[in-house]
């Protein structure tokens, strides 16, 4: 089945849209990317999501913004399309996250969520059958709603028992994630993978390169403005004493907790330490790099053997280098970190790999299958995510599916069979 994964994070620095085949053969799932593309928020849009973002739009704003952000996804969708060079007769389904505005978190637990670009709006302007609104369902169970990529973990990622520990896959984007996996191990019960939001990534840092460049740049490009400055340590000690970083798992944040707010707060005690620009945002990289491997140090399960990074810091070698530096500092030896492209035999590309979660969410969903992890999120139980806005194709999907499902029974029943008489 062909699915679409659309994607826009804490950055809202564009929409990531990628087209993936799932299968299912002999009970092990498969996917491949097939293309994928980001279209860039006009400039005056992002704006407006950012005065979403803090509490400056009436309501009929917001109501307008849900259709626009809602257009905006079905764009992308034609475009990731167009560039696989299919039409959107060849795909199934679409899986899209949509662009988080709100995630109400008091004293650790979640009591509301609000993710916008209306599924409806998608699947009218594509005529696909549009799965959205995945976080709802695990919060209504008492869950974090979040994060959400460890069943994308669980299914395609965890690591052979070669690896000699459990892997971190560390995703960077706005704010940062992790998900610890265990090993195969066929001979043995299986403990359960673990996941929480280590706290910020780019989303300070991004704000700080705003400010330092008068806007002309929305994130520090490779790292360059970080690597001209120094970072304060005693300010870094000073702020990992966050009550987010000392908060036991399952936990999530978001823009509500590392805000912009906070960024003033921690650039005017930057500038009383006499810190430059460039410093206060090698200070903000640092954070990032220190917080993750002071996450890892106070809450993975078991002794991580290998780090593997995906999201947008990856590709900021300041960041990457000082989280090397930080892991080793803290671990006491040399943890391996590489990218999710040097991963061999990953799903995808690193960048991608948010999208192409909501892509295998959608398709989970279609199935009538769970997608959270609630040894991660927290919630009561497995829960089927998201809702199902029918497209035009929805005949053709539930056709599909019922096809699906006779020949699994047939597959299953010749199996049956064959090891009777085997």
């Amino acid at each position: 089945m062909r699915v679409i994964g659309l994607m826009s994070g804490t950055s809202a620095d564009g929409i990531d849209a990628v087209l993936a085949e799932i299968e299912e053969i002999d009970d092990r799932l498969h996917l491949r990317q097939i293309a994928a593309v980001t279209l860039a928020w006009p400039p005056e849009e992002r704006a407006e999501i950012f005065r979403l973002f803090a509490q400056q739009i009436d309501s009929r704003s917001l109501c307008r913004a849900n259709f626009q952000v809602g257009r905006r996804f079905a764009q992308a969708t034609l475009a990731v399309i167009d560039a696989a060079g299919l039409t959107p007769a060849d795909v199934a389904l679409i899986g899209c996250h949509g662009q988080t505005i709100w995630h109400e978190v008091v004293d650790g637990q979640v009591h509301s969520t609000l993710q916008i670009g209306d599924a409806a709006v998608i699947a009218e302007e594509t005529g696909l059958t549009t799965v959205a609104d995945f976080r709802v369902a695990d919060v209504a169970a008492g869950g974090q709603g979040a994060p959400l990529v460890p069943i994308f973990d669980w299914l395609l990622m965890r690591p052979s028992s070669a690896l000699g520990g459990w892997r971190a896959l560390q995703n960077i984007g706005g704010i940062g994630n992790v998900t610890f996996l265990p090993p195969l191990d066929p001979a043995a019960d299986s403990p359960s993978p673990l996941a929480f939001d280590t706290g910020p990534g780019n989303a300070l840092i991004d704000w700080a390169a705003v400010q330092m460049t008068g806007g002309a740049q929305t994130y520090d490009q490779d790292g360059r403005l970080a690597r001209q400055g120094s970072p304060s340590i005693e300010l870094i000690t000073r702020w990992l004493n966050h009550p987010y970083f000392q908060r036991k798992p399952p936990k999530t944040t978001g823009r509500e907790l590392f805000s912009a707010a906070l960024a003033r707060q921690w650039q005017e005690e930057a500038h009383s330490a006499g810190l430059s620009a460039v410093d206060f945002i090698a200070t903000l990289t640092d954070l990032t790099a220190a917080s993750i491997a002071d996450a890892y140090v106070r809450f993975a399960p078991a002794p991580v053997a290998q780090v593997v990074v995906a999201g947008g810091g990856a590709r900021n070698p300041v960041l990457m280098k000082r989280l090397v530096y930080h892991l080793c500092q803290r671990f006491g030896w040399d943890v391996p970190v590489l990218s999710h492209a040097e991963l061999p035999d990953a799903p995808g590309d690193g960048d991608s790999k948010e999208a192409l979660t909501f892509a295998l969410l959608a398709w989970l969903t279609i199935h009538g299958r769970p997608g959270n992890a609630p040894a991660c999120t927290g919630a009561s139980g497995e829960r089927l995510l998201g809702k199902i806005a029918p497209g035009r194709n929805f005949a053709d999907v539930l056709a599909r599916l019922q096809k699906a499902k006779e020949h699994t029974t047939e597959t299953r029943s010749a199996r049956r069979h064959a090891e009777v008489f085997s």
